[in-house]
């Protein structure tokens, strides 16, 4: 019992720790950029948010903080939490270390909503409508085809269906951007699906919050259960776990909270790859601990490449290069040199 409780202090203390890291990174994240800001006129900029007062700043600080900056650093805190928690949940179910969110074409789906959106013309609200509804629409197929099957192995089964529905939506993708104006509709697919927060806004932000803390319930709720779901359904199935119903649920929440990233953002790749395997370093592959490890360590994660992105250069990079030049190679570290490996 004294283990157990000494055990339960220190998971509370990493906890508090990251959240404070968190608060750190996202105050630096405002405080950088072409415009720097100080940390000062932030808080009071912040405080008079809050309590409905007027900061005593600069009007461009108090624009460029509330309007520009902290949305994006919002959006960067929720966008990269979802998906490391979507990375994490389909490694632990699928089994296998080596998945990420796009396993079940969702990724793919979203994509070709947004890039049809585009194509048409449509405004931005109707190409985030699009991207969404686009992945939940490829994962219902995946989905639909993998229980129609019934394989020996259902994992297996909605893997392989995940792999050939994102194949055909890719094709789709391309598609589009053959038939697509190449001096107006082209460049705005290739920068959308490399992804960005560029024009994340107060309105994107609160379109996709609620989309996410549902997506994330059944996470949080079936924790214990996805621990059992690793063992494999026959085992999860002795002690007493309903694998199927467990599954959907599962799947359901970690493709909801991608689909709504992937709606603002475009494709952020490696998030959901590479950050579920740092938290599986740090705290174990204990889900109950793995989960609020991935959230804050994705979020952080996302802000330092956020930042980057905007201030390294000229012009802002896209977040997918930047998250697949620090991801690929920090993978292969993990691949090469990790001594706990996968359990």
């Amino acid at each position: 019992m004294k283990n157990a409780a000494d055990s339960d202090r220190g998971n509370w203390k990493l906890v508090v720790f990251g959240i404070l890291g968190v608060a750190v990174l996202a105050m630096a994240s405002m405080a950088i950029g072409k415009y720097s800001v100080p940390p000062s006129a932030i808080l009071r900029v912040l405080f008079a948010g809050l309590t409905g007062g007027q900061p005593d700043v600069d009007p461009i600080q108090q624009t460029v903080i509330w309007n520009v900056r902290l949305p994006r650093v919002i959006a960067g805190l929720l966008i990269g939490a979802a998906l490391a928690a979507a990375g994490a949940t389909y490694q632990g179910l699928f089994r296998n270390p080596l998945v990420s969110p796009d396993i079940l074409g969702v990724s793919a789906g979203a994509s070709l909503g947004a890039v049809l959106a585009i194509f048409l013309k449509m405004p931005v609200p109707v190409i985030q409508l699009m991207s969404f509804c686009g992945g939940l629409l490829a994962v219902a197929a995946v989905y639909g085809v993998g229980t129609a099957v019934r394989g020996r192995d259902p994992v297996l089964t909605l893997v392989l269906a995940g792999v050939a529905i994102g194949a055909i939506v890719g094709a789709g993708i391309s598609l589009v951007k053959i038939l697509a104006d190449p001096y107006d509709q082209l460049p705005a697919i290739t920068y959308w699906l490399l992804g960005s927060l560029t024009a994340v806004t107060r309105a994107d932000v609160g379109s996709i919050l609620p989309a996410i803390v549902i997506g994330l319930l059944p996470l949080a709720a079936l924790r214990w259960r996805m621990n059992v779901m690793t063992l494999g359904d026959e085992e999860a199935q002795t002690l007493g776990v309903d694998t199927r119903l467990t599954r959907l649920a599962l799947i359901f929440g970690a493709t909801l909270i991608t689909a709504a990233s992937v709606s603002i953002a475009g494709i952020v790749g490696w998030v959901g790859l590479v950050i579920p395997h740092v938290a599986r370093l740090l705290v174990g592959p204990d889900f109950r601990r793995l989960l609020p490890a991935a959230l804050l360590l994705g979020g952080g994660y996302m802000l330092i490449v956020d930042t980057l992105a905007r201030s390294v250069a000229l012009t802002e990079i896209p977040l997918g290069i930047l998250t697949a030049v620090v991801g690929a190679p920090f993978f292969l570290w993990l691949l090469a040199y990790g001594k706990r490996g996968w359990s």
